[in-house]
């Protein structure tokens, strides 16, 4: 039985939840592209075209970590399948070191250089301008953020589960 069959043997809530439930899914990833968008424009007007938003924000997001590619995709750093590219990139641009480990030659180790710590300064400082008008301009407060941000993980740890344990 197909789900909009399923559903209209349901109530009306299981119909809502439904779309609020997909909804939530779409403006997860359509929000999390906006973001990016605003970095590129950030980036774009201080003439920083030598990274990309994707770079910018996982350059940010190391900050002064010493971190494995494994690490910065398990704790969420890095969204998208061609982290080996961007890596690659920008180790190339000098933007961040990879380095082997001494104790174990497989694996790698990846710190921002202080050329990185540049453009995550950027990133720092549109996320601290955005934090003066997010209130008054955008009608987001610290209790909104944080019921967003408890609901997310919510669902980060549903989803984890359902491939974890095949539910």
């Amino acid at each position: 039985m197909n789900l909009a069959v399923r559903h209209a043997e349901g109530d009306a809530l299981n119909h809502e939840t439904l779309e609020a439930y997909v909804e939530a899914i779409r403006l997860i990833e359509r929000t999390h592209r906006r973001f990016l968008d605003v970095v590129k424009d950030e980036l774009d007007r201080l003439g920083k075209d030598e990274v990309n938003n994707v770079q910018a924000v996982l350059l940010h997001n190391l900050g002064r970590e010493i971190l494995t590619p494994s690490e910065l995709k398990s704790r969420g750093y890095y969204m998208g399948s061609n982290v080996s590219y961007n890596l690659k990139k920008l180790g190339e641009l000098g933007y961040l070191t990879q380095e082997r480990s001494s104790h174990d030659r497989r694996t790698v180790r990846i710190t921002v250089t202080e050329k990185g710590a540049e453009i995550a300064a950027i990133v720092d400082g549109l996320l601290a301008r955005h934090l003066q008008s997010l209130g008054p301009i955008g009608g987001v407060d610290c209790a909104s953020l944080g019921h967003v941000a408890q609901t997310l993980r919510r669902l980060d740890r549903f989803w984890k589960d359902q491939v974890l344990y095949r539910l």
